[in-house]
């Protein structure tokens, strides 16, 4: 079961961290451009660039979220206290 990191998931780290585009493809080593791309649905990038995405938010301590089909289901974080907050998906419709 592959589980592929999505934009929505990419987008709510980012707002957790509070990171821009910028940011977040410093971390992970990318163009700007790949990233922003990536984020608007316009381009899948290549493996590699997807797992260094993935790579520099779990680093960051956010955590993806995939249900038993290996689809994406949210986000989580641990706080100071070390509890998990968590943000789903919207349902689709």
């Amino acid at each position: 079961m592959v589980k592929v990191l999505t934009p929505e998931q990419s987008k709510a780290a980012r707002g957790w961290l509070g990171w821009s585009q910028a940011e977040l493809a410093k971390r992970a080593h990318l163009s700007l451009r790949t990233l922003q791309a990536f984020e608007k649905g316009e381009k899948t990038p290549i493996a590699n660039n997807i797992a260094a995405i993935r790579a520099a938010i779990e680093a960051a301590g956010v955590r993806l979220l995939f249900d038993d089909k290996g689809e994406a289901a949210g986000i989580a974080r641990s706080d100071t206290e070390g509890d998990v907050t968590k943000s789903r998906r919207r349902s689709r419709q």
